[in-house]
């Protein structure tokens, strides 16, 4: 009995022999020839029986290794030659399914980024020169803008927006809501009036705050309309009045627009022994002095200070005080 038991087992171990030894899959691996590596007939013998040639100038592993992408074809010979029972075909379509997820995941994120175009100035307007004065006379501050301004877009301009600002603490908020709570600015006081060239502009509010106004000059007056038109240029001036005790001691010009040349004129009576500083500010910098002296003189008892730049960057703002 014992003898039939061994002899069995025998014929068991000889029946096993001659049979390939078949591997497990190695975890992690993303390569279908990492089932059959190391095995016996991997390598030269294994490429030979797959494909009836010798591997040629390249490692027997080069598929394992990732250097090379194993076709489907490929795979069905491994798993012919290796009697694998399909277990090389199922590992390359699982191998195949997550490449090519990989690949359009790939395309996705490393597609170029589309270039966005520059985005163009509000109605296609650039300022080719912003004048700004202040004069001080009397108890009241007269502020005058005069824009020189070019229609680079494809529609007629109709309308120009403009803001009206003051602040007589402007380091102490508090302070100044409780003045302007119960004096607030009003248009009557402001006396707005606009001009484009010779051509009186009608205006509408478009915001009315007790110390903000925003405005809409419009293209047109009680005679008729002239709008802007691409390629024109036109200067338009407008201005108000403000007293003293709601104007502050401070004069800002922000630069919302394209502009090529920006200027400044302060002008004060010279008994008062006026004196002017500028600091510039911007969106990614702090607070710094001007990058060029204010200049300034004394003409028929006046002492005019005089400043200009050309080509600042959008969104900065230049404070005199």
């Amino acid at each position: 009995m014992a003898s039939q038991r061994r002899g069995s087992f025998t014929q068991r171990r000889r029946l096993r022999r001659g049979k390939p030894r078949q591997h497990p899959h190695r975890r992690g691996s993303q390569s279908s020839a990492a089932i059959v590596e190391h095995s016996p007939g991997t390598g030269e013998d294994a490429w030979k029986a797959c494909w009836g040639q010798p591997l040629k100038g390249s490692n027997p592993l080069s598929f394992e290794s990732g250097g090379a992408r194993p076709s489907e074809d490929f795979a069905k010979r491994a798993d012919q030659t290796l009697h694998a029972g399909g277990a090389i075909v199922r590992r390359w379509k699982d191998y195949d399914l997550a490449a090519r997820k990989a690949v359009r995941v790939d395309h996705h994120v490393d597609q170029p980024v589309p270039v966005q175009p520059i985005p163009q100035p509000a109605g296609g307007l650039v300022v080719e020169h912003d004048h700004a004065e202040l004069r001080y006379a009397d108890g009241y501050y007269h502020p005058t803008q005069r824009r020189r301004i070019r229609n680079i877009g494809t529609e007629p301009i109709t309308r120009y927006l403009i803001r009206i600002s003051v602040d007589s603490h402007p380091g102490d908020p508090e302070r100044s809501n409780e003045l302007y709570r119960h004096n607030p600015l009003t248009w009557e006081e402001l006396s707005l009036y606009a001009r484009a060239g010779e051509d009186e502009m009608t205006w509408k509010p478009k915001q009315d705050r007790d110390q903000f106004k925003e405005v809409c000059l419009l293209f047109e007056n009680e005679h008729g309309r002239f709008p802007l038109y691409p390629g024109e240029s036109r200067c338009i001036e407008y201005g108000y009045t403000v007293a003293e005790t709601k104007w502050g001691k401070w004069f800002q010009r922000a630069v919302r627009l394209p502009t090529e040349r920006l200027s400044v004129q302060l002008v004060f009576p010279a008994e008062l022994e006026p004196a002017v500083w500028g600091m510039e500010t911007s969106m990614t910098a702090e607070a710094y002095p001007f990058r060029t002296a204010i200049e300034q003189e004394e003409r028929d008892g006046q002492r005019v200070f005089s400043w200009a730049t050309d080509n600042p960057p959008m969104h900065a703002c230049y404070r005199l005080e």
